[in-house]
């Protein structure tokens, strides 16, 4: 019956042209909005040498050398991650450490999150989510038995969290301790966690969440400016205030590529944290709907290669091509809950579009790890070993 199932689902092609056609329209679509939207500022700015080009060149080169990185790890086996799952983890808990050592962790407005290295400035956190797939993914499957247990199932992941989220809320990182978390919890419950356990542990994670907010006055400062922006627009309300104006004047089809007003330095981190709300303006309506489509249709596939690795009983393959549909989809509604006013502001980028070395290149290592799944499920159902 096994057989004839997998015979049922038996691919045409070596590998999904369909993810990396997704991946290519969105990094291209970055490209182009990265550079339209940080003009202004690049001409202006001390730093980029007044050149029109400044973020545009080197965000290119972020995504030349991540595709670069992409097909290096495209050729790593899956069994290779599940193998070194637990020393990527205690590398990425130690690069977090190190990013905070006074003198060697660069500060950029007030937070403390990169490593500045001889070219570029890496960013742990980034590198730390899929650290985290990978690694919850292995402790699932590992610990299968007990997943229905606190004590032998998720008392162990919770202590490691908890000393993850620790060191990124000292950087602080709240929008990668949200991320991560999300991450870990899912792959976890899509593991077999037993719904009761688990929605008691979600319960409390709000509860968590809503501590955090309360004991620390600027991001309760945020969650005010984001309940009635209108109130303070020149203050705690000014990014959000901008943003709803950005897409208020994009409205169906925009103002036409390069015709932005709120990125000639009325919208903080245009280039960044708030490009939807440049595509916004400039690509109105449909620009934004379609970075929406192209997004669910990789996440829906993510889910999709997930489940057919559960299908040939690769627990461990199914669990990460699931949670990087996790981490993927969750980034991606924050950060346009964010730009749209749904959620408070947070310092998180659009995957795989805003400027960033380190997010782009975590992003592009995630796909190639989702796109090796499915390679290796495509192997296995024509009877080739992997």
């Amino acid at each position: 019956m096994f057989y004839r199932d997998v015979q049922r689902i038996q691919p045409a092609a070596e590998y999904d042209r369909g993810i990396v056609g997704v991946v290519v329209a969105l990094l291209s679509l970055g490209i182009v909005m990265v550079y339209s939207s940080s003009i202004a500022m690049a001409e202006a700015g001390r730093h980029t040498g007044y050149q029109s080009t400044y973020f545009l060149l080197r965000h290119s080169l972020f995504v030349a050398a991540s595709v670069a990185m992409a097909a290096a790890v495209f050729q790593v086996p899956i069994r290779t991650w599940q193998r070194y799952a637990p020393p990527l983890f205690l590398l990425g808990m130690a690069l977090l450490l190190l990013v905070l050592v006074p003198g060697i962790g660069r500060e950029v407005n007030g937070s403390q999150r990169w490593l500045p290295l001889v070219v570029l400035n890496l960013q742990p956190s980034e590198v730390m989510k899929l650290f985290v797939v990978v690694y919850a993914a292995d402790y699932t499957v590992r610990k299968a038995a007990y997943m229905g247990s606190f004590k032998k199932g998720f008392a162990p992941m919770l202590v490691v969290m908890l000393f993850v989220g620790g060191l990124l809320l000292r950087e602080p990182d709240f929008g990668a301790f949200a991320v991560i978390t999300v991450i870990a919890m899912g792959i976890l419950f899509l593991g077999g966690m037993n719904w009761r356990l688990f929605a008691g542990l979600a319960v409390l994670l709000v509860l968590g969440f809503v501590l955090l907010i309360l004991t620390s006055p600027y991001r309760m400062q945020r969650i005010i400016g984001f309940m009635d922006p209108w109130s303070d627009p020149y203050g705690r309300g000014y990014q959000l205030s901008h943003a709803l104006i950005a897409f208020g004047r994009g409205e169906w089809f925009g103002v036409g590529l390069g015709g932005s007003v709120e990125k000639l330095f009325y919208l903080p981190e245009a280039h960044t944290d708030f490009l939807l709300a440049v595509i916004a303006e400039e690509l109105g309506f449909a620009g934004v709907a379609t970075v929406i489509g192209l997004f669910c249709w990789l996440i829906l596939r993510a889910f999709a290669i997930g489940q057919q690795s559960a299908v040939l009983e690769r627990l461990f393959a199914a669990l990460v091509a699931q949670g990087i549909g996790l981490w993927i989809g969750v980034q991606a509604i924050i950060n346009m809950g964010v730009n749209m006013g749904v959620l408070p502001t947070k310092g998180l980028t659009l995957p795989l579009m805003s400027f960033g070395g380190s997010a782009i290149a975590a992003n592009c290592c995630a796909i190639a790890v989702l796109l090796r799944i499915d390679w290796e499920n495509r192997q296995l159902m024509r009877g080739r070993t992997v």
